[in-house]
């Protein structure tokens, strides 16, 4: 059966992105390698969680994940990925606004839901078919899937790093029990999977 997967990095004080988001710094006021660069430098140890993050039938993001603006859409902005973003399946970008779906190359088409969390995951699952559906972030979508119970498998990167504020993973999540899958350490990253306890 399929199932709700997430995949996040954070700091070690557990933020995703610093403060003041922008398009110049969609990470906000932090140097954006800080998180990510196990996903690139470090690409060959952290193989197998990079193919992981975008094995899936079916994405959901944030409306911050897709883009910088926070009033009326800019029609011409596609995403921060380029022509061909990495997901290759339908992604469904929560919104407070609707927006025509946008495709991309590589087969990435982004939809846009208005009307929450709920909503987003059974059009994804539907999209899906037999394949899991991956909440690919910010922290703030994260946090309301954590919160309102939907995510099967949390898969939490942590870098060796403290950002001391900005968007933090866990904020507003009531108490809940997990139990650890597996853990694994590489060079910049840790590795921490866990599933919860039901």
């Amino acid at each position: 059966m399929s199932i709700v997967t997430c995949d996040i990095s954070v700091s070690m004080d557990g933020y995703s992105a610093g403060t003041d988001q922008s398009l110049e710094q969609p990470l906000g006021d932090i140097d954006e390698t800080w998180l990510h660069a196990w996903m690139f430098d470090g690409a060959d140890e952290n193989q197998a969680e990079v193919d992981a993050i975008v094995d899936a039938g079916a994405f959901i993001m944030g409306r911050n994940m897709f883009g910088p603006d926070r009033g009326e859409w800019d029609l011409d902005w596609k995403g921060w990925w380029g022509d061909d973003p990495p997901y290759h399946g339908p992604v469904f970008v929560l919104a407070h606004r609707d927006r025509e779906p946008v495709a991309m190359d590589g087969g990435t088409t982004f939809h846009f839901v208005t009307d929450g969390v709920h909503a987003a995951l059974e059009r994804a699952r539907a999209a899906a078919g037999d394949r899991n559906v991956a909440v690919a972030g910010g922290a703030s979508t994260v946090n309301q899937f954590l919160a309102a119970g939907l995510i099967d498998e949390l898969r939490v990167h942590v870098t060796p790093v403290i950002l001391g504020a900005g968007e933090r993973l866990f904020e507003g999540v009531p108490r809940q029990r997990f139990e650890q899958v597996s853990v694994r350490g590489t060079s910049l990253v840790t590795h921490l999977v866990y599933r919860p306890v039901r």
